[in-house]
């Protein structure tokens, strides 16, 4: 069975049968109708998947693994802001009259930087240095910055990756790993949708640098289960458990920025039904 949906439901009942409730408190989400959106939530929620070994889509729903690998490309590759250019609707409720959502995710991104080497933005730098120094204990990108928080619509949830590069025993391939920090996650709508992306991530840039995905390791913050979602948490982690589907990329692209969503193939995803009109808190 997938390790992924372990994992999953490892984490839903931890969260359900020991984190603490924010009913009460002062919070600044809400529902549509007004109501505070309380949450339950534990603290410094730490998960590890091993890319080399399955890939980590949830099998007890079905995760829209190309939607999230094209809002992972609008952010890392197309560096972008705006969501004309995203092939979904879930950044509608954040951006402006234009389709911005401010000084956030892609426009970071695509800041340039003066580095020894020259000018690169942090997508830029990564790659260099995968290829060049892939030992450096300094290969990581941030969007969380200070200076620009008043002009981002939302500020940023998962908002780092740190790169390390390691080589097992016997072998000369390089394994890419990764951590991914987030501040804050709501773990029905959003969790299998950001390991799935950054994933995927992984997946394509360990291919462009001549490396193995290795283990992508996931700490959140804040991991919270909204109050109006316990029930839909409740009934998705009783669900069966399938095998974890088959991923693959297009081998012939050496370039991260000519990968799309068409390079991707997923074979043999069983899953349960899906969760429809989740209520989502803004």
């Amino acid at each position: 069975m997938s390790c992924a949906d372990k994992i999953f439901v490892n984490m839903c009942k931890d969260i359900l049968e020991n984190g603490c409730t924010t009913e009460g408190e002062k919070v600044r989400p809400r529902w549509p109708d007004g109501t505070p959106a309380y949450t339950i939530k534990k603290f410094g929620v730490v998960n590890r998947y091993d890319l080399s070994e399955e890939f980590p889509a949830l099998t007890l729903r079905r995760t829209a693994i190309k939607s999230a690998a094209d809002e992972m490309l609008w952010i890392w590759q197309r560096k972008s802001n705006n969501i004309h250019e995203l092939n979904s609707t879930v950044w509608d409720e954040w951006a402006d009259e234009d389709g911005s959502i401010g000084k956030a995710y892609g426009y970071q991104m695509g800041v340039k930087h003066i580095y020894s080497e020259g000018m690169m933005d942090q997508v830029d730098r990564v790659i260099y240095d995968l290829k060049n120094n892939p030992y450096s204990r300094r290969i990581l990108t941030n969007m969380y910055v200070h200076s620009d928080l008043h002009e981002m619509n939302l500020y940023p949830c998962a908002y780092s990756m740190t790169f390390n590069v390691t080589k097992k025993p016997g072998s000369d391939m390089l394994v890419l790993n990764a951590v991914l920090n987030q501040r804050s996650q709501d773990v029905l709508a959003a969790n299998n949708w950001n390991v799935v992306q950054y994933s995927i991530l992984m997946h394509m840039l360990a291919q462009v640098c001549g490396m193995q995905a290795g283990e992508l390791v996931h700490v959140i913050a804040d991991a919270h289960i909204y109050d109006r979602h316990v029930p839909l948490i409740r009934e998705l982690i009783s669900r069966e458990q399938h095998p974890a589907p088959k991923f693959t990329l297009n081998p012939d692209i050496r370039d991260f920025y000519e990968f799309t969503t068409k390079d991707i193939t997923i074979e043999n995803y069983t899953t349960g039904p899906q969760i429809r009109d989740i209520p989502i808190a803004v």
